[in-house]
């Protein structure tokens, strides 16, 4: 199949937009787990983005701004690779293609719906408010008290499953994805391949059990108040 100048540069742009919201999941799975060290832990870092005003604000709408290119590269690019690959290709194509490569369009699709509610969940309170209104009762140093609000969330078995489900669907998209990234930029020939797929099925898993680990662990008792 060829590719047009445009098409190329969506892929490349969809490269550049995804390697950009890995870096931001990996860093945020670093300031959630801030959670182990208890509410002085979480609730300072908490406090710290609080602290920077406008500029949390900001990074926010650009992270939403790159997260809605994403979808609408990978959305174009879906509807054209499907156009544009005959029947026959396709089955011959599944010599070479996987479970995580293959369900890229639904694990981005679940993702949008989770980054939503998880929006609605923690940042707007909307979800749930009676867990939110932990937030007015501020710690011993008068900083919102975060710690409550996560470890009664994650107390009530559904949210703990949304949460966990959502991590398996990004397992597969970062999979498939970062090997994706590197290999738009030209490191896709045979050694290095083999190499690219435990690479990014390493990051998948240490981002899969990295966030999983806080919503089980709280439904454990292990974290608690």
């Amino acid at each position: 199949m060829q590719f047009t100048q445009s098409t190329v540069g969506r892929k490349v742009l969809m490269a550049v937009t995804g390697f950009i919201l890995i870096s931001f999941i990996c860093v945020h799975l670093l300031g959630n787990s801030s959670v182990y060290w208890g509410a002085d832990g979480i609730n300072a870092y908490a406090k710290h983005l609080h602290d920077l005003g406008p500029l949390v604000w900001i990074f926010r709408l650009f992270m939403l701004a790159v997260f809605g290119l994403h979808i609408i590269f990978g959305i174009q690019l879906t509807l054209e690779n499907r156009a544009a690959t005959p029947g026959n290709y396709a089955v011959k194509r599944m010599a070479r293609a996987n479970f995580a490569s293959e369900t890229m369009i639904v694990s981005g699709l679940a993702l949008l719906a989770f980054v939503v509610y998880h929006i609605l969940h923690f940042t707007a309170h909307v979800t749930n408010p009676e867990i939110s209104a932990s937030l007015l009762p501020a710690d011993a140093l008068g900083r919102p008290d975060v710690f409550t609000m996560v470890v009664l969330s994650f107390q009530k078995f559904l949210i703990s499953l949304i949460y966990v489900a959502a991590m398996v669907f990004l397992f597969l998209h970062v999979s498939h994805g970062f090997q994706s990234f590197i290999q738009t930029f030209g490191f896709n020939n045979g050694p290095s391949l083999h190499i690219l797929e435990k690479v990014s099925k390493g990051v998948a898993l240490v981002l899969l059990f990295g966030y999983i680990s806080i919503p089980i662990l709280i439904i454990f008792g292990i974290v608690k108040i």
